[in-house]
């Protein structure tokens, strides 16, 4: 019986030693692995500290995370994440506004990324990886070919048939006036009340500076401006501000 006893233990060392040695660092199979749930990681958290508007002013995507950039760009959870950011909207919106029916109730839409998508541009330019070349966006811009981007075309129709005006407040240059209307027409947007785009004189300030501006413009005509929806910070900050503001997920650029 001893006998049997001390085997079963040497047994059980011997099975604790090998499953031990699994995870030795020295073990290249478990570095390998380390190091690629690592970097996920990384790159995880620096796409999340984007969202949060802690990490700004980026000029690319580190090389080491662009692949895990456009993993997420491109799936399923990056869809859910910006359908769970419209079902805050719509339930905002169930409780939130008592319409006067003047005409001056407002909502703000940015138009890149928010209600088009410029993804499949991005997916032969680098996805965030590149340094984004004006002229190259600006002349697939001109193509008109931008998907809309399902979640926002729903939430975009349902405020119009609620009475509200709304206003699409772009950082485009106002020579993408006629490409960018056929491209929203073209996939079914119509309706808005406004598209107001950066002039000669705006392209020197900061889309912030240059978003609060027609903000200000709206309200002094006296509208009610209940909320925006964009995918960048500087579409949704700066004075005058909007009673909520909704933010889409969008790691691939940054727009001060």
């Amino acid at each position: 019986m001893a006998r049997k006893i001390v085997l079963i233990l040497v047994l059980t060392c011997l099975c604790i030693g090998l499953a031990a040695a699994d995870w030795n660092i020295l073990n290249p199979i478990w570095n390998i692995n380390a190091r690629q749930d690592s970097l996920k990681n990384y790159c995880e958290s620096w796409r999340i500290n984007v969202e949060l508007n802690n990490i700004r002013e980026f000029d690319v995507v580190p090389q080491e995370c662009v692949a895990h950039i456009k993993k997420y760009m491109t799936s399923s959870q990056y869809d859910a994440d910006c359908q769970r950011a419209i079902e805050e909207v719509t339930l905002y919106l169930s409780r939130c506004c008592s319409l006067k029916g003047d005409g001056k109730d407002a909502w703000i839409f940015d138009v890149d990324d928010t209600l088009i998508s410029t993804i499949p541009y991005f997916k032969k330019h680098g996805f965030g990886g590149e340094k984004v070349n004006s002229s190259s966006l600006e002349a697939w811009m001109e193509e008109s070919k931008a998907p809309a981007l399902d979640h926002t075309f729903k939430l975009f129709h349902d405020i119009k048939d609620r009475g509200m005006k709304i206003f699409l407040v772009s950082s485009r240059k106002e020579t993408l006036r006629s490409p960018t209307v056929d491209n929203l027409i073209n996939v079914g947007y119509h309706g808005w009340s406004r598209l107001f785009l950066r002039g000669f004189e705006d392209e020197y300030m900061h889309v912030e500076q240059y978003k609060s501006q027609v903000r200000k413009t709206l309200m002094d005509q006296g509208y009610r401006i209940w909320g925006i929806v964009g995918d960048q910070w500087s579409s949704l900050k700066g004075l005058p501000e909007a009673k909520r503001t909704f933010k889409l997920p969008n790691s691939i650029y940054y727009m001060s």
